[in-house]
C-alpha cells in the first residue's frame, strides 16, 4: 500500500512493508556478507535490500545488482538505490547522501529510499540523474559539521536535500 506525501518539489511515497519483502531483505543480506569498507560492519545491508526490494515493487524494475548500480528500469536505466535506516518519517529539509567513492560508480540515476528501523514502512524519496547530483550536491568531508544541520559524516559524502529531488509520471524523473 502506498501514501503520497506532498514535499516541495518532489512528494515521498510512504510504502508498507509486506513480511515477504523483510523477509527477502535478510536472507539478501545474510547472503552477501560484509563488504569491503562498510561504514555498519554489515549491518546496514539488510535496510539497503529492502529499499532496493521497495523500489523494485513502486516502479516495475529488476534487480540486477552489480557494483555501478541495483536495479535496471524497464527502459534499460540503470539506478543505485541509496538507502538510509531511520527511526522517523523523512522531512523535506532531510539530506540524502552518497558517500564520495559512490560517485565512481557508473549508473544513470540515483534513487533515494528511507526504511524505518523496525522494517514495517518505507518511503520513496524521489531520484535524480547522477550528473544532476554529482552539479548540485553539496560536499562534505568525514568528521567536519555540516553548516547547515550540525551533522558530522564518517566519509566524504555529497547531499542533496531530499526538496532538492524529483519525479514525473508518478514516480521516476523524465
Amino acid at each position: 500500500a502506498y501514501h503520497g506525501c506532498e514535499s516541495g518539489r518532489n512528494r515521498m511515497i510512504e510504502m508498507l512493508v509486506t513480511s515477504a519483502e523483510a523477509e527477502a531483505a535478510v536472507w539478501m543480506a545474510d547472503d552477501m556478507g560484509e563488504l569491503n569498507n562498510s561504514i555498519r560492519q554489515g549491518e546496514g545491508n539488510v535496510y539497503g535490500f529492502l529499499g532496493e526490494l521497495l523500489f523494485i515493487d513502486l516502479t516495475g524494475a529488476y534487480h540486477n545488482n552489480t557494483y555501478d548500480w541495483d536495479v535496471e528500469l524497464p527502459d534499460g536505466s540503470t539506478v543505485d538505490v541509496k538507502t538510509k535506516c531511520v527511526t522517523s518519517e523523512p522531512k523535506a529539509h532531510y539530506d540524502c547522501s552518497v558517500a564520495a567513492i559512490g560517485t565512481q560508480q557508473n549508473c544513470d540515476y540515483y534513487a533515494f529510499v528511507r526504511v524505518h528501523k523496525d522494517m514495517t514502512v518505507g518511503w520513496y524519496l524521489g531520484a535524480m540523474t547522477k550528473q544532476e547530483f554529482l552539479t548540485s550536491a553539496r560536499f562534505l568531508q568525514a568528521g567536519v559539521p555540516d553548516g547547515d544541520n550540525g551533522w558530522s559524516p564518517t566519509i566524504d559524502c555529497y547531499n542533496v536535500t531530499i526538496s532538492d529531488l524529483g519525479y514525473t509520471d508518478g514516480v521516476f524523473p523524465a
